[in-house]
């Protein structure tokens, strides 16, 4: 294996999380007497040009062809993306001779606020059935996968675009280097990149293991980030730190002869993540115990409660629940189902562990003792939509960052 970014073969193992199959790919009823395919999840650090990685061993055309995540399942992230485009309009003075392309747009959760404000846009999302429904809500969107071709023709067709978004899938592209010269022929000379990415700070200092998975090639510190847009002669001139995913970085680029200095912000984060050691390959030798560590104490939890004789079930079915759960070997004998809102889901079991899900009503019906958050990173939104558990005594329990009960 080779760095994708700088082909360098020094690569450094950082947390193996053993073999799982693809945490997307939930089965069907038919599927459960068939063979089910894993891969290995085996995070490792570029030792020359810091980039975490793992091997890709599963194609964004594996995963993306039809995709089981609709983005507006989420209340707290449809008013996330509203507040980004509200914002984006003021800071860069968008208006109906602007134009906004968002890459991976997904269902339009994001884009639908740019419609709405008459900004022209476009939205570029691989999965069929979700970019069918973006175009059935009045979205525009084309159905592709992007690269360097794809973007050429819509530079010509479209013109260049004031602002490209690209949220939650810079990670998702095993050929960084095309897809980052393709997002810079989508955006104008003096046009502006938008990035969000789970932060890698977060994810190796609080333990995050379960955002480890096989559509997620590679995991960003703001200094791997700048080295991989300056690919595309693309400059890093100011980021945030957000609260989504866990701790997520929002990276704002520029083609670098419009960049000009950066804000003090991107020297600040640096100076976070140098602190941390995550400028240096020790940093990261902390991440598999850390894992090792909430693994041995879910399942502790869970064998407890079980010896007890209570009832322990899951809400969501999300990508990082799956590697969760395998990486744990939870199944239906220590969670007996999981429940999730994408209709999409109902009626299928999780990936490996062959947990049913349910609809979200079942709770009301079984009335468990406990149950068990596996999207931990939408605490507040789920602890404010579990609340009616507490009628009937149950306990709300969150894995990660550590175990923790928010309800009862």
């Amino acid at each position: 294996m080779k760095c994708r970014l700088c082909d360098s073969e020094r690569l450094v193992s950082v947390l193996d999380l053993g073999a799982t199959p693809p945490c997307e790919l939930f089965l069907t009823t038919e599927d459960l007497d068939l063979p089910e395919s894993t891969y290995p999840l085996h995070l490792r650090l570029c030792a020359d040009c810091m980039l975490l990685q793992i091997p890709a061993l599963v194609t964004p055309e594996d995963t993306f062809t039809e995709y089981a995540y609709f983005s507006s399942y989420s209340d707290t992230w449809v008013e996330h993306a509203r507040q980004f485009v509200d914002q984006s309009i003021s800071r860069l003075g968008l208006d109906r001779s602007s134009s906004i392309i968002e890459v991976a747009s997904n269902d339009g959760y994001l884009l639908k606020h740019a419609v709405a404000a008459e900004i022209p846009c476009l939205g570029i999302e691989p999965s069929i059935n979700v970019s069918t429904a973006a175009r059935e809500a009045g979205i525009p969107t084309l159905t592709a996968f992007l690269d360097e071709a794809l973007a050429c023709g819509i530079r010509e067709e479209y013109g260049p675009a004031d602002l490209v978004v690209a949220n939650n899938v810079y990670a998702h592209v095993p050929d960084l280097r095309g897809f980052t010269r393709a997002l810079r022929t989508l955006v104008d000379d003096d046009g502006w990149i938008s990035i969000e990415v789970h932060h890698a700070l977060n994810l190796v200092t609080l333990g995050q293991f379960d955002t480890i998975y096989h559509e997620h090639f590679q995991y960003y510190t703001v200094l791997s980030a700048q080295r991989a847009l300056a690919v595309g002669d693309l400059t890093v001139v100011d980021v945030e730190l957000l609260d989504t995913h866990g701790g997520s970085i929002r990276l704002w680029a520029r083609p670098s002869g419009a960049a000009g200095a950066p804000s003090p912000r991107v020297a600040a984060v640096l100076d976070q993540e140098r602190q941390a050691g995550l400028h240096d390959i020790d940093g990261y030798r902390h991440l598999e115990p850390r894992a090792r560590t909430a693994r041995q104490e879910l399942l502790r939890f869970l064998l407890d409660c079980r010896r007890q004789g209570l009832s322990v079930v899951g809400y969501g079915a999300p990508g990082k629940g799956n590697t969760l759960l395998n990486y744990c070997g939870i199944r239906p004998d220590l969670l007996e189902y999981t429940v999730d809102r994408n209709p999409y889901k109902h009626g299928r079991y999780t990936p490996g562990t062959r947990l049913p899900i349910l609809e979200p009503e079942q709770l009301e019906k079984d009335r468990p003792d406990v149950v068990l958050g596996l999207p931990w990173n939408l605490e507040p939104e789920l602890t404010e939509q579990l609340q009616f558990i507490s009628k009937w005594g149950g306990r709300l329990v969150f894995p990660l960052p550590s175990l923790h009960t928010a309800i009862g």
